[in-house]
């Protein structure tokens, strides 16, 4: 297939409606979230989620979250525990996914091959408005190159799958700028899959103590593969800068680049994926050895921000 010039489309009635438009007919289309740019298609469409695949040069192991406008179109896709109920009441629109037992209404390759499907329902305004007209589910990881940082503008997703996709519908800056949290709730209780736009604390706050499963034998969500979030130059973390490394910083450690100069962890999870592409920017341009970022506590929010830290070290 020839590289798609790529559209970019804007808050109006016009853009919403090429949008929707082009999930009707197959297309790929990167729209905002409250978390990050994903990269949508019709999740009924098997031709299209392939696509997805495709772009991203994502192995099809690796299943996809579905969006949705409410949770009574997520029961529409999965069986609902009363755990799940309570999560999703509790945190729906936003940062959660939920992975349940799905009941098979979407494209095969969606699952990467399993009995679950992960399901979330977005709070971004500019993702509610393509779903609500679109009248269905999206399948949409988030929308780069597999393995490599995330987008939270949409130049990012330009800069990543630019020939590659057909549209990108600008919303700005995404707000959590962390992916979703990845909860899957079950009779022995909760596991948590994936470190989030929501702390383990509030969760448990809703439903007890989870049980992390962050790295399993078998991916089981988004986010679980060992090396993800990953620049082109070397990252490294904590320590000592050594001559010639870009810098990160946060808090009170100083840097070229700072996660958030006050240490404040919801800035800095706001801000982590656009520090990560204006480090590497810069390690690029002056042939850096490698990025250094300064320590983040490992509470609460932090821990989301060292899980994908750690992840893009590997």
């Amino acid at each position: 297939m020839p590289p798609l010039k790529v559209e970019t489309l804007h808050d109006n009635v016009a853009g919403i409606a090429r949008a929707v438009a082009i999930l009707r007919d197959g297309g790929l289309l990167a729209l905002p979230t409250e978390t990050v740019y994903g990269l949508a298609a019709d999740a009924r469409n098997n031709t299209a989620v392939a696509r997805i695949f495709e772009a991203k040069g994502r192995p099809t192991f690796n299943p996809l979250i579905v969006h949705v406008l409410s949770v009574e179109a997520a029961a529409e896709l999965v069986d609902f525990s009363d755990t799940a109920r309570t999560l999703a009441e509790a945190f729906w629109p936003g940062p959660m996914t939920l992975v349940l037992p799905s009941r098979g209404n979407v494209a095969d390759l969606v699952s990467g091959g399993l009995d679950t499907l992960a399901v979330r329902v977005p709070a971004h305004s500019l993702a509610r408005k393509v779903l609500a007209e679109f009248g269905g589910p999206i399948a949409a990881p988030s929308a780069n190159p597999s393995g490599q940082i995330s987008p939270t503008l949409a130049q990012h997703v330009l800069d990543g799958l630019e020939g590659r996709i057909d549209a990108v519908l600008d919303g700005g800056a995404c707000g959590v700028g962390l992916e979703s949290t990845i909860l899957a709730p079950g009779p022995d209780g909760v596991r948590l899959l994936r470190e989030g736009g929501i702390s383990r604390e509030a969760v448990e706050a809703r439903v007890g103590p989870v049980v992390a499963d962050l790295t399993p034998g078998r991916v089981e969500a988004p986010g679980q593969m060992e090396r993800h979030y990953a620049p082109r130059t070397k990252v490294l973390l904590g320590g000592d800068a050594q001559a010639g490394e870009v810098t990160v910083g946060f808090g009170a450690t100083p840097g070229e680049l700072s996660l958030s100069e006050d240490g404040d962890l919801v800035d800095a999870a706001a801000r982590l994926f656009a520090v990560l592409h204006g480090a590497d920017a810069l390690a690029t341009s002056r042939g850096a050895p490698a990025i250094r970022v300064a320590a983040v506590p490992e509470v609460g929010l932090g821990r989301a921000i060292n899980d994908r830290l750690r992840r893009a070290a590997t």
